[in-house]
């Protein structure tokens, strides 16, 4: 089978938590690259096609997913870059 990915998958298995507006759902994360990352939870149908990823052990680590499929219990999510203007706004917090 072709390797289609544009980066290199790394294996992890780490507990991770599935944020989006209030509620949190524990997931584990499988690998993880530069783009994305495959993440494995208890019932995929109550995962959001957006949400926040949060790494259970630094809680520090946060990343705006998207999920790109879902087979089974696996779901594949692309990480979301924030819009120009928001990576401003956080760089800069003084209003203009």
């Amino acid at each position: 089978m072709e390797e289609r990915r544009r980066f290199p998958r790394t294996e992890i298995n780490e507990p991770a938590f599935v944020s989006s507006g209030g509620s949190v759902m524990h997931c584990t994360m499988l690998n993880i690259s530069a783009e994305g990352c495959a993440i494995e939870v208890n019932e995929p149908a109550f995962v959001p096609q957006r949400f926040r990823l949060v790494m259970a052990n630094d809680a520090s680590i946060v990343r705006e997913c998207r999920i790109a499929w879902i087979q089974q219990n696996r779901i594949g999510v692309t990480f979301v870059e924030a819009p120009q203007a928001a990576r401003r706004a956080a760089a800069d917090p003084t209003p203009a």
